[in-house]
């Protein structure tokens, strides 16, 4: 692990973009690790970290939504090893709400559910990448000025 920090913290913006873009996968990575020791240990600035978080994890959202869009449940309960009943009560769930859900897609192991889910029922595009940008925006910023707090 420590090979990969230094990695992220050598590309520094990009560095978090690419972590938030993991995180916001189904890969099980946590940016807000990375935020943290980006902005406390490197100087980087809060705001400028915050919006290449953001931008890397909507990026990995949309990467899960389009999974969803070219897939079907089957396809995707078997390449993700999810059990299909999960998935149909997940995508039940998320299509009574609409994109809006797309704002809770930051959520470990039920956004990448969302997003997925979003994408099965073919939800309007626009709209959950603006409710994932609110969702996630607003999950960085207590992590990007904490951390700023500690230097």
């Amino acid at each position: 692990m420590e090979s990969l920090n230094e990695f992220f913290i050598e590309y520094g913006y990009w560095g978090m973009a690419m972590a938030s873009f993991l995180a916001g996968t189904f890969v099980p990575f946590s940016s807000e690790a990375v935020m943290a020791a980006l902005i406390a240990t490197t100087g980087m600035d809060p705001f400028l970290t915050l919006v290449s978080g953001t931008i890397g994890n909507v990026l990995g959202s949309m990467f899960n939504y389009f999974i969803g869009r070219i897939g079907n449940i089957e396809q995707i309960s078997h390449w993700m090893h999810v059990k299909e009943r999960r998935l149909r009560k997940t995508r039940d769930y998320v299509e009574k709400r609409g994109s809006w859900i797309a704002a809770f897609s930051f959520l470990p192991i039920f956004g990448t559910a969302i997003s997925i889910s979003l994408g099965l029922l073919r939800a309007n595009v626009w709209g959950v990448i603006f409710w994932s940008l609110v969702g996630k925006f607003l999950r960085y910023i207590p992590v990007a000025y904490s951390a700023a707090a500690l230097r």
